[in-house]
């Protein structure tokens, strides 16, 4: 296996993955990758790999997750799976609907392109809520991989079950037509009886402050809505029951189309994703989770200038990304190691234009992990980045 290439900045070192292999997910010491025809597990950060499992449908891994038990959640497109033995073995993993009924995909228009129900842009995706590890996540979608109905999942038995918390709506512009991002005819896909339409989820977010999920919506200005839209969602263990509530709805060239939301000390940061028509309304913003809908009660931390959809904040360190087709830059990444006090931006451009995004929290060995996407969401490689602390 080849040695990565290295590389520094001012603020960070730099790394990209083997070619041998691709790293989906990182943990701690853990790390599950995939190659062309076999999962891998590390427990030692991704210097070996001592779990192997054969599977021959790796190369279309679109989601995965290691949970605290240690099971390991992962999908391909319109199924999904769980180990819970250190990928020893394997099994399909229930989806259930919202009235707890079998959830059953869809008979795609292409038998190539089934959708992207699981896929996700956000590397964080479990959280401890009250005592218990809740898997909690929504699917960017209707891109690529063909047409799929627009959800938010959660799991709260360590991903052996899976269950829809919410179900948007049945778009008439994200139809199943059997091309990779849907269109305008077509098979509907979603809930036939929200009215709420988007086409897909950018992140779903925890905020133990309120106990309190967070998600956001993206993509178009449509003449029924808009597709961006903020939702507020409260889970009752007792009843297994989920509350979600339209909190903001915007253009797309507002702040609201946004990504990569985080929660410090109760507040809540983003970084807007805006495009459109101009003038844009761009960076990093904070707020008390209760003026999300007030502009004017918002803190710009910085702004970019450009489409910035991924951002991860952990300890000081705020790091985040530029979208390359909108960029200047080749690979783009904004890095704070003062919790927003001083900021710089680099280009990596030694990765060629690449999007990074799916950011992972630091490993055992201090090493974020992120995608870089070609364009803006053709997987490439995967680089990880170690902030210069202390």
């Amino acid at each position: 296996m080849q040695e990565p290439q290295l590389g520094a900045t001012d603020h960070f070192w730099y790394r990209v993955q083997p070619a041998e292999l691709y790293i989906d997910s990182q943990r701690g010491n853990r790390a599950f990758a995939y190659t062309s025809d076999s999962l891998l597990l590390s427990e030692d950060n991704g210097r070996t790999w001592p779990h192997c499992l054969a599977f021959a449908e790796a190369p279309k891994i679109t989601f995965s997750c290691l949970l605290g038990n240690g099971n390991v959640v992962f999908a391909t497109a319109a199924r999904l799976y769980v180990s819970t033995d250190n990928l020893a073995t394997y099994r399909e993993v229930p989806t259930l609907d919202l009235d707890r009924r079998p959830y059953v995909p869809h008979r795609p228009a292409h038998p190539d392109l089934p959708g992207w129900y699981y896929h996700t842009l956000a590397g964080i995706n479990s959280w401890d809520v009250n005592g218990t590890e809740m898997l909690v996540w929504g699917n960017y979608c209707n891109v690529v991989g063909g047409a799929a109905p627009v959800n938010i999942y959660y799991s709260v038995d360590g991903g052996l079950t899976v269950r829809l918390a919410y179900s948007f709506g049945q778009s008439r512009y994200w139809r199943d037509d059997g091309t990779p991002g849907g269109g305008s005819t077509g098979a509907l896909l979603g809930n036939a009886a929200n009215p709420v339409c988007c086409r897909h989820v950018h992140t779903v977010a925890y905020n133990p402050a309120e106990n309190a999920f967070w998600a956001c919506t993206g993509d178009r200005d449509t003449p029924e809505g808009f597709e961006c839209h903020w939702l507020r969602g409260t889970y009752d263990p007792s009843g297994d029951t989920w509350d979600w509530q339209v909190v903001v709805s915007d253009h797309l060239n507002s702040r609201y189309k946004a990504g990569g939301i985080s929660f410090v000390d109760g507040r809540m940061y983003w970084i807007s994703d805006s495009n459109g028509p101009e003038p844009y309304d761009r960076g990093i913003f904070s707020c008390a989770p209760a003026d999300l809908a007030r502009p004017e009660a918002h803190t710009l931390h910085y702004n970019p200038g450009v489409e910035s959809g991924s951002m991860i904040i952990e300890g000081q360190v705020i790091l985040a990304s530029h979208c390359a087709p909108a960029s200047p830059l080749a690979t783009g990444l904004i890095i704070s190691t003062d919790a927003g006090r001083t900021w710089a931006e680099y280009d990596l451009r030694e990765c060629g234009p690449r999007s990074p995004t799916r950011f992972h929290p630091m490993n055992g060995e201090g090493w974020f992990r992120m995608d870089l996407r070609s364009g803006w969401i053709d997987r490439a490689e995967v680089l990880f980045v170690k902030p210069r602390l202390g």
